[in-house]
């Protein structure tokens, strides 16, 4: 048996982690955490947002964000916070491998078509200090940082519109927005190139929906929008094209598998 003490200290680190701290880290890597939550630092003229580090261990297994990933568009009305942002964004398009800057999803030949932008709403994700500004932000995987890229208190109530009134969007504290440029897979592999933008933004959707569940989290993927108003909302370039609305909130209910119904389930499906 552990003696006393250390039993005390496991218990803590345990409570700690479930509450997605981080624990038995190594300092330095604190310290970076530490350095990076403060919300804005201007750069060349840019100003960023130095997002917390990544967390590579978490508290849900990947087995229950399987089996307990939705599509759900029932939120409340609270903020997300930065850190929980953050790790959304990481597993939509993060680096993942330092040698070569490879992401979390797969892409054919990495060549990386997809850009990633946040439209914040008023008081939607709560930073260390207050709430990130409301606005649009272009994800940067290798500083994993956020560039502003339009100020607004309104440019939630105009995507909403643009996605054709959808409520979830407007009822979101944020909104993720997968944008292509076709051109970065196509100058290599062709016509089918089209077809490959298209499967690597369903592996990023997944990755945010699983990443989603694990953080408790809510999400789905939405498809119907008008393309030119999306662009005029988020502020992309004209050769990138919206292909993705991924509101993220927190959610009014939750589903949780049962196994035993999933056991009975599969049972009553065979012969």
């Amino acid at each position: 048996m552990l003696p006393r003490r250390r039993f005390l200290q496991a218990l803590a680190a345990a409570m700690l982690s479930s509450l997605g701290l981080l624990v038995g880290l190594p300092l330095g890597y604190r310290r970076l955490r530490a350095r990076y939550s403060a919300p804005y630092r201007t750069v060349r003229g840019d100003k960023l947002v130095y997002l917390p580090m990544p967390r590579l261990r978490g508290v849900v297994s990947l087995e229950e964000a399987l089996a307990n990933r939705r599509s759900i568009r029932e939120y409340t009305d609270e903020p997300i916070t930065i850190e929980e942002l953050a790790q959304l964004l990481w597993a939509a398009q993060g680096v993942s491998e330092t040698r070569h800057g490879f992401r979390t999803s797969p892409s054919a030949g990495a060549t990386y078509p997809l850009e990633v932008y946040v439209v914040a709403a008023p008081k939607g994700v709560l930073t260390g200090d207050g709430f990130l500004e409301p606005g649009s932000y272009r994800y940067l995987p290798h500083s994993h940082a956020l560039v502003q890229v339009r100020k607004g208190d309104d440019l939630v109530e105009r995507l909403y519109h643009a996605a054709l009134e959808q409520e979830w969007v407007r009822e979101a504290p944020v909104n993720l927005i997968f944008a292509a440029v076709y051109e970065r897979t196509t100058r290599r592999y062709g016509a089918r190139g089209i077809r490959y933008v298209h499967i690597e933004v369903g592996h990023a959707g997944q990755n945010v929906y699983l990443q989603a569940a694990a953080l408790g989290l809510a999400t789905v993927a939405i498809g119907a929008f008008h393309d030119d108003e999306v662009r005029k909302v988020v502020g992309t370039p004209e050769e990138e094209n919206p292909l993705y609305i991924m509101p993220v909130a927190r959610p009014r209910w939750r589903y949780q598998l049962n196994p035993n119904d999933l056991a009975r389930y599969i049972e009553g499906h065979r012969s």
